[in-house]
């Protein structure tokens, strides 16, 4: 019998020279599929429940208006009674006007004619705050709006 001496095998070393190319890639695909949040919701609201919803079609057109109740950094609610969040600050009833003329100011010249503002509310906002915003938008030329629910039953 003929006994040959094993060899050492060595493992052959890890080619990294792609690696950068891969992080890169996935650096990239996140990029493009993570939506960033514009402003930091610092009221609590429930959507309410609808059965005729349609979906907004261009949103770079809409700003936001939201209504609930207010809450801390941590997500307490800290009260009961609804408060009115424009962009990253509370506002009053009289300050929508004014906040939607400037964003519509803020738009291109072919978006402001086509500018919607959407009203999320909590489902347990008293309608005499939804009437107030209402007759503010009115006051500022702002006629199309749009009320955020999610797909409800059908009766």
């Amino acid at each position: 019998m003929n006994f040959h001496p094993r060899r050492s095998h060595r493992v052959p070393g890890l080619n990294t020279a792609s690696l950068p190319d891969l992080i890169f890639s996935v650096l990239f695909f996140f990029m493009i599929v993570t939506h960033m949040r514009k402003e930091t919701l610092k009221v609590k609201y429930q959507v309410p429940q609808g059965t005729e919803l349609t979906k907004l079609v261009k949103k770079s057109c809409v700003s936001y208006i939201y209504i609930g109740k207010p809450v801390s950094p941590m997500g307490k609610v800290l009260s009961d009674s609804s408060r009115i969040q424009l962009n990253d600050k509370y506002a009053t009833v009289e300050e929508v006007g004014s906040y939607i003329r400037q964003e519509r100011n803020r738009m291109s010249a072919n978006d402001a004619p086509n500018m919607t503002v959407s009203i999320k509310a909590d489902r347990s906002t008293p309608m005499g705050i939804i009437q107030g915003v209402k007759q503010q938008l009115r006051q500022a030329d702002a006629l199309k709006i749009n009320y955020s629910a999610e797909e409800g039953k059908k009766r």
